[in-house]
């Protein structure tokens, strides 16, 4: 297993991490022994938006004995309420929710305390001046949370989390058919429309969320990876086409920012295909080729950091100086962080001879020697 830092927290979680949303549905010793199992694999990092009290007891049960090696993303304002699940800011229901967390894990801290659900700005407003922000920090000042997260489908949500200071990672959804899709509210209308042919390539709000993580230094770990397996079935896939999971790992795990995917599983089986990735061969992840040869919606002329455009015979990480361009000339000014992250790249934009070896290999066209070149221009040789 590879492990990878999230952001301003400084924890190093295992890239392939455990989404617990479907723990509930199988009996208690299979949910425990499937979370074992992924443990003993080097998942180290399990998400708990869940409120029933089935997939807490599973969560707490699995890591009774090794919770010091689990990083639990536990989720505030999640409730069960008359035997449903409730998102609410209502401080009645919030708080003993939490404690209720709390308990059935068996803990008496979370190692990341999320701010659960916001896509809307009138939540957004909700949550951030009144009660429950102050539940929140009171809870990071007192240790019981040790880093302030939130999770959100809505970019521009994420983007104002980013820029608080204080919320250092983000749950967020991330597939390459989100992907394609503007901002809104309404996360059904995510899994849908996709008949558009005006949806073509990253959407710019979800580009921009990706830069801005990477560079503000918050991390994001990965739900809806799979989207909700609609990916794996060509027939539902709006690219017509099918992937794999080794493909879709290394999608979200390419997004800028991103630390961990959380993937869901009901069986070892799919957990030893979600795995499979440590192992797997570039051509195994290889989703470039996939998006460029789909029917429908091309990401023509876009840079995805797919890799396929090496090997460079001057040994430039051309997917990298691409990640780095796009994080300088979306600012004003380029962030002395980004410039440092550029410098260590060591062979950089400015090695580039224009032999045009990466543009014959890229799937989607981009012009990579212009870039190049650009690059030379924002950062210098």
């Amino acid at each position: 297993m590879r492990y990878r830092i999230l952001g301003k927290t400084g924890l190093s979680v295992s890239e392939i991490g455990f989404g617990g949303e479907w723990l509930s549905r199988h009996d208690e010793a299979h949910s425990v022994e499937l979370l074992r199992y992924a443990h003993e694999k080097g998942v180290n990092i399990v998400d708990c938006w869940m409120p029933d009290p089935k997939s807490r007891d599973i969560i707490g049960k699995a890591m009774a004995d090794c919770r010091t090696e689990w990083y639990v993303q536990g989720h505030i304002g999640s409730t069960w309420q008359n035997g449903q699940y409730v998102r609410t800011r209502d401080m009645e229901f919030v708080r003993p929710a939490f404690g209720d967390l709390l308990k059935r894990l068996g803990t008496d801290y979370l190692d990341l305390g999320m701010i659960h659900y916001v896509d809307s700005m009138e939540d957004w407003n909700a949550v951030m001046n009144g009660p429950f922000i102050e539940y929140v920090r009171g809870l990071r000042e007192k240790g019981v949370i040790r880093h302030i997260g939130l999770s959100t489908h809505n970019p521009l949500i994420g983007k104002l989390a980013a820029e608080t200071g204080f919320i250092e990672m983000i749950l967020f959804s991330v597939n390459p058919a989100f992907d394609m899709r503007p901002a809104t509210e309404d996360l059904d209308q995510m899994f849908g429309g996709y008949d558009d042919a005006a949806y073509s390539g990253i959407d710019p709000d979800r580009a921009a969320l990706y830069r801005l993580c990477e560079e503000k230094n918050v991390g994001i770990t990965v739900m809806k990876g799979f989207f909700g397996g609609r990916l794996f079935d060509a027939a539902q896939s709006p690219f017509g086409v099918a992937f794999t999971p080794d493909q879709l790992i290394h999608y979200a795990l390419t997004r800028p920012g991103v630390s961990s995917i959380l993937c869901g599983f009901d069986a070892k089986e799919q957990a030893d295909a979600a795995l499979h990735y440590e192992v797997a061969t570039a051509e195994e992840k290889d989703y470039a080729s996939v998006l460029a040869s789909a029917p429908l919606h091309s990401y023509r002329g876009q840079c995805t950091y797919c890799g396929h455009c090496l090997p460079c015979p001057m040994e430039i990480d051309i997917a990298m100086v691409n990640k780095f361009y796009d994080l300088a000339a979306a600012q004003k000014e380029i962030p002395e962080s980004v410039h440092a992250h550029y410098r260590a790249l060591g062979r950089t934009a400015g090695s580039c001879v224009g032999c045009g070896g990466c543009e014959a290999r890229c799937p989607f066209g981009v012009p990579v020697t212009d870039r190049m070149k650009k690059t030379v221009e924002l950062f210098g040789s």
